[in-house]
């Protein structure tokens, strides 16, 4: 079987091509740093993870590659504001359109919406990506190491950086752990394996000796019992990352309250 990573990488360079050229490179970086010359608005994702009690990014994702359509009506002027409302610390919203039915203008959308940082949650490989991460209002970018060189990450990092958008680097595996010694502001344990799908939250546990102890600490996927975070923040996690737990429910701002009232 075809890994599924390699698939949408693969459409994803496709894609920020087309993007180039419906929206030329030095008209999307000359409109960023316009906007940056007026001022951008500090919202630290790392600083609120590190502050909160229990550092929920509370995820919109309406679709996955494996299990379809999760929450296809779901609305990002609703649910975004309703997570903050109901104790999100961050937010996360996929951009990606193909394979987990996001778009850009969600997190447009929501972002005047709320306070709290928003993560763009996307299959980032290109520079191209950061501005546009910028452009419309996101606190935070994903990288992810199955798909990038180590140096391609540390130059990703330094643009994002200049673009005053935090990173949240996610690794999966013993072999990328290498990349946690990079400039990166948050670093991700992803439970889930990006090529198979598989999800096991074991691998937060396996992995927390390895990470740096300076860096704020996430656990990506899987997530769906208040004791498997209490475990998680004990072994040192500050950031947990869900989206299928509470999209997936009627009300998923009210799922979320009621998850943290058992926390």
């Amino acid at each position: 079987m075809k890994d599924i990573l390699d698939e949408i990488v693969a459409w994803k360079r496709h894609e920020v091509e087309q993007q180039k050229d419906a929206l030329p490179k030095g008209e999307l970086y000359a409109a960023v740093e316009k906007m940056m010359a007026d001022g951008i608005a500090d919202r630290s994702m790392s600083k609120a993870l590190n502050a909160d009690a229990h550092g929920i990014i509370a995820e919109f994702k309406r679709k996955s590659p494996s299990k379809g359509w999760i929450k296809e009506e779901g609305k990002p002027e609703i649910i975004p504001p309703s997570y903050e409302q109901n104790g999100a610390t961050a937010l996360s919203i996929l951009t990606d359109e193909r394979f987990f039915g996001g778009s850009m203008e969600f997190l447009k959308t929501a972002r005047p919406l709320v306070s709290i940082p928003i993560l763009r949650k996307d299959f980032i490989i290109d520079e191209y990506q950061l501005f546009q991460a910028r452009q419309i209002g996101a606190d935070a970018v994903l990288l992810i190491a199955a798909d990038l060189k180590k140096n391609e990450v540390k130059s990703l990092t330094s643009l994002a950086h200049n673009l005053k958008l935090e990173v949240l680097l996610e690794m999966h595996s013993l072999e990328e752990l290498d990349y946690a010694e990079l400039d990166v502001d948050m670093l991700g344990i992803n439970n889930r394996n990006l090529g198979t799908f598989h999800t096991d939250v074991q691998n937060s546990f396996s992995m927390i000796s390895r990470l740096p102890q300076d860096k704020v600490k996430v656990s990506e996927s899987g997530i769906n019992n208040p004791e498997i975070i209490r475990m998680l923040r004990e072994v040192g996690y500050r950031g947990f990352l869900m989206g299928e737990y509470f999209m997936k429910q009627d009300n998923p701002g009210q799922a979320l309250s009621d998850f943290i009232s058992l926390l």
